[in-house]
């Protein structure tokens, strides 16, 4: 029980690496207040964890609208009364080069996968510096390795991962600040990823063999990353960005 009686704002946790972090999370003895877009999940992502004996609450919205992470992180001072750390998890691809994509797709993925972060650190910080928490950002090896045609991931992950530099320097000792820095994980997003290549399966197997360990990763390993992260166990680590690729960043 690492995180007993701990409280965490998850975003982007209703599937994929958000709700395997959220699972092991609850497993952990953590209370959560858990964001997404879709009710539907949300709502049964909390009666799953209900069976793990967890306090859990769904709260749906944009996390790239400023008002819906001051709504989080007051749902979690109202319900719990104290708030430990957050993981900042949605995202999305917005793919194309730069003569392709459109504005308003440019400024949706920059807004969800690098401001959304900035709204959540911004109301959550004053509660987690009260509990010497810790906050963990969701980046990507986007930040440091290069794909065709995601020039608005590539860009909001590489100042994602600036910002938790920048953030870690500011509020430490009281808290930690991390990123997480996935390769190719099997979710719904690295098969939309695919989508910007000429034969979609072809390009999944690929980037799965190019890895050291021939495997995509499982979202359930990214959340033992997570979980780490969030423990005593790193509790001299903060600044950091992590990378979990089955080795292919060490191929480059």
């Amino acid at each position: 029980m690492k995180l007993e009686d701990q409280v965490f704002v998850i975003t982007g946790a209703t599937s994929g690496m958000g709700k395997a972090i959220a699972v092991l999370y609850a497993k952990e003895g953590a209370k959560l207040v858990l964001s997404g877009r879709n009710i539907e999940r949300g709502n049964a992502l909390v009666e799953e964890l209900k069976l793990i004996s967890t306090d859990a609450i769904f709260h749906a919205g944009d996390i790239g609208i400023p008002k819906v992470n001051k709504e989080l992180v007051s749902k979690a001072i109202t319900k719990y009364g104290k708030l430990n750390g957050i993981v900042s998890n949605a995202g999305v691809l917005g793919l194309g080069s730069l003569t392709e994509i459109s504005i308003e797709n440019w400024h949706e993925t920059l807004n969800i996968n690098f401001n959304s972060f900035f709204y959540l650190c911004k109301y959550a910080i004053p509660y987690i510096k009260k509990e010497k928490g810790i906050i963990i950002a969701n980046a990507s090896i986007a930040a440091f390795k290069s794909f065709p045609s995601h020039a608005a991931y590539c860009a909001s992950k590489a100042a994602l991962v600036s910002l938790v530099k920048q953030a870690a320097l500011d509020y430490g000792p009281e808290i930690r600040i991390n990123a997480i820095c996935p390769g190719p994980v099997d979710t719904p997003l690295i098969w939309d990823s695919a989508k910007a290549f000429k034969n979609p399966d072809e390009a999944v197997d690929n980037v799965k063999n190019a890895t050291i360990l021939k495997r995509l990763g499982t979202p359930e390993d990214i959340a033992k990353l997570a979980l780490f992260l969030a423990s005593e166990d790193a509790s001299w680590m903060t600044g950091s960005a992590l990378t979990i690729d089955g080795g292919i960043m060490a191929t480059s």
